[in-house]
């Protein structure tokens, strides 16, 4: 099954819709080469495995080594979550820490072993700027963004 650019949402879209969000949500992505991917497993079991991701023409594009267990996972259930680099905030400078990105969705097929997802939700996770409270901020296409803090 190729892939079609028909009623998805592609990494394009969320820099036109919230370009602020989207830039701090990519800079933690482009910050690590390694990211984290869940995907499901033919048992509904959930899969993480570790992964390279890249932004390229306006889309989230990641792929699989021939025989993964990750591309047969897609292949057969295109759900997946991708978690940023997990980084420790320093000790004493909590308010730099810059948070964790997620960005979930469905794993389209383009060609062998790559995909472009079709992004059903983006959150960045932070702190506020005195390292008080916790931030969620998430951003759907039918919803657009949202934010919540918490203690």
């Amino acid at each position: 099954m190729e892939w079609e650019n028909v009623g998805m949402t592609a990494w394009q879209d969320v820099e036109a819709s919230v370009p602020e969000f989207a830039r701090r949500v990519r800079a933690l992505f482009d910050a690590h080469k390694h990211k984290t991917l869940a995907t499901v497993r033919a048992d509904g079991a959930p899969r993480i495995s570790g992964i390279e991701s890249v932004f390229e023409d306006g889309e989230l594009v990641f792929g699989s080594m021939p025989n993964a267990r990750k591309g047969a996972d897609l292949l057969r259930d295109p759900r997946f979550a991708l978690h940023s680099a997990t980084v420790d905030p320093v000790e004493g400078a909590e308010a730099e820490w810059p948070g964790e990105a997620k960005i979930s969705g469905r794993a389209l097929p383009v060609g062998t072993d790559r995909f472009h997802a079709d992004i059903t939700g983006v959150v960045h996770t932070h702190l506020n700027e005195k390292a008080t409270l916790l931030v969620v901020e998430w951003w759907t296409p039918a919803g657009g963004l949202r934010r919540v803090e918490r203690e």
